[in-house]
């Protein structure tokens, strides 16, 4: 599949006068032979399952079946909506959500891989906050997924989002590359905007290993997805706010 480089998809969205997921879904359509309809549908599809694993962890504890993590997502929620805390709780909130999605995995629960396992919390967290924001329909948070379609896509092309092969930063980096990326387009932000956020979100990520206690994706995997996720935000909007 196309998109070698962030430079090309900037220059590509730019030239079209389109958004990086207009670009995608553009591209989606003509390599997949779906009608956009279709592909707009099973992406929608897509955030759902994302959606319900934010839910399941931070509205009940979700026990790993090693008994190694679990139930922080829940906890973390519940602490926020005290409404005590050294940062904003509705920030507290992302993190809670990718906690909750990570502990859903380890427990055998179904999640969206994006772009692997060990960082599918990152992505989903910070569209779930914004979705309960109210700043933004259930359709613009589905358009906004094939943003980081693309920007995960340039990542897998020109590097790696294995952890295996690439450390921690392929996988946690990459998706809080995405995530942030995601959310400039999400608030407005340019195609240039959106490759400037993804290029802070990965400079906090380089040298980030691969680490993981007992060889599973538990320990640190499922904290960092926490923090990371408001990495993500911090890049995101950091770009959107200093537009």
């Amino acid at each position: 599949m196309s998109f070698t480089s962030l430079k090309e998809i900037i220059e590509l969205a730019e030239q079209g006068k389109t958004t990086i997921s207009e670009l995608m879904i553009k591209t989606e359509v003509e390599q997949k032979g779906y009608p956009r309809d279709i592909i707009i549908e099973k992406m929608a599809e897509q955030f759902t399952v994302m959606e319900e694993a934010v839910r399941k962890g931070t509205m009940s504890p979700a026990m790993s079946r090693t008994g190694l993590t679990g139930g922080d997502g829940n906890r973390l929620y519940q602490y926020a909506k005290n409404g005590y805390s050294i940062i904003n709780p509705t920030t507290l909130n992302v993190a809670a959500n990718a906690l909750a999605v990570s502990e859903v995995n380890a427990a055998m629960g179904r999640i969206v891989a994006t772009p692997t396992a060990g960082s599918a919390g990152i992505l989903p967290a910070v569209l779930v906050h914004a979705l309960d924001s109210g700043n933004f329909t259930r359709e613009q948070i589905v358009q906004s997924i094939f943003t980081a379609s693309a920007l995960g896509l340039v990542v897998a092309n020109k590097a790696s989002i294995s952890g295996a092969a690439g450390g921690c930063q392929a996988e946690v980096g990459s998706a809080t590359a995405m995530a942030a990326g995601t959310l400039v387009e999400l608030f407005g932000g340019t195609p240039e905007q959106v490759g400037n956020a993804v290029g802070i979100a990965l400079k906090n990520s380089l040298g980030l290993v691969c680490d993981p206690v007992a060889g599973l994706v538990e320990i640190p995997c499922i904290i960092r997805n926490g923090l990371h996720a408001i990495t993500a935000q911090a890049a995101g909007y950091g770009i959107s706010w200093g537009s």
